[in-house]
């Protein structure tokens, strides 16, 4: 089950300098506005001029958990930070950050979540559990935002083939997809074997 609600504007409200660990990247505030009144927030983070050429491209799905206090159950932080790294490598690329916490399901719902994974769940089971959706995010915002950057093309960084399927039904070229492998942690790996058996994810798990 997807969000259906439609975008109503996508404006740019700031740009600015951001130092970080893997060099000094541009980044861009977005709001979103959608028809049934919501707000939702979105950063680009770019390095070097992604206009020309195909640039590494990474559509981020905020993880609380993940990305800031560094949980093991999940690969999202390493990811981020595997992407950051490609990307200062390259000299050229973006990470669009989108606000959809735990597929989203929001930060409360994916403790609730993690709760019932303890007890046996598995990632899709718990979800189901508590009445929710797999997966709800939308990728319409990130395709906007790439396209605000002059990006027409993208080689991607990601191992979910759904990611794929949405920026080219928004008109965007997949190039090639570059896959973001890390070592999976003893914490993470029933999680990612769910993603990559029920969801599809193009994972080598060893």
């Amino acid at each position: 089950m997807k969000r259906t609600a439609q975008v109503e504007t996508l404006r740019k409200v700031v740009s600015t300098r951001l130092p970080t660990s893997w060099g000094t990247f541009q980044t861009l505030g977005f709001v979103r506005k959608l028809s049934n009144g919501s707000i939702e927030n979105a950063l680009a983070i770019v390095l070097g001029d992604v206009s020309h050429g195909t640039p590494l491209v990474r559509i981020h799905s905020q993880c609380l958990t993940g990305d800031v206090f560094g949980s093991t159950k999940c690969d999202c932080g390493q990811q981020l930070r595997k992407a950051m790294e490609l990307i200062e490598q390259e000299g050229n690329g973006a990470i669009v950050y989108q606000q959809q916490e735990g597929r989203g399901i929001g930060i409360i719902n994916k403790i609730r979540a993690y709760a019932l994974q303890d007890e046996g769940a598995d990632t899709i089971e718990a979800n189901e559990q508590l009445g929710l959706a797999v997966d709800l995010r939308c990728y319409r915002q990130c395709a906007e935002i790439l396209r605000h950057l002059g990006v027409n093309s993208v080689r991607l960084m990601s191992n979910n083939p759904e990611k794929m399927r949405a920026l080219e039904e928004m008109g965007l070229k997949v190039v090639e997809r570059v896959a973001l492998m890390t070592l999976p942690t003893d914490a993470a790996r029933s999680y990612l074997l769910t993603k990559k058996e029920k969801m599809g994810h193009m994972l080598e798990l060893v």
